[in-house]
């Protein structure tokens, strides 16, 4: 019997299409942020930004840095591969910015 696999789209969208993931990617696209930022940014709870995040870095598309400081300083940055989601983004905020101002 054959396998059947997922549809690229669908798994495109398990990744992309999770709460608050494109508007984090979004906020990450000016450059590399730190937690309280992309908390301030977003407005997303401290558990669920967290939770995205660690998917995020799972997938390839964020890196996380953690800094030798006192305190210890952590930035999350975009990778290639985040980066890619850059034109698609951006489509995303020219439709929204047509259709719902």
């Amino acid at each position: 019997m054959n396998e059947q696999k997922k549809c690229l789209v669908t798994e495109a969208m398990e990744i992309l299409g999770k709460k608050w993931v494109i508007i984090i990617l979004y906020h990450l696209l000016s450059g590399p942020k730190r937690f309280y930022q992309l908390e301030d940014d977003t407005d997303a709870s401290g558990r669920l930004l967290s939770e995205r995040l660690k998917e995020l870095e799972a997938a390839g598309m964020v890196t996380r840095t953690i800094y030798a400081e006192v305190p210890p300083r952590v930035e999350y940055q975009m990778t290639e591969k985040g980066r890619e989601v850059e034109p698609i983004i951006r489509e995303i905020y020219a439709w929204a910015s047509k259709w719902l101002v």
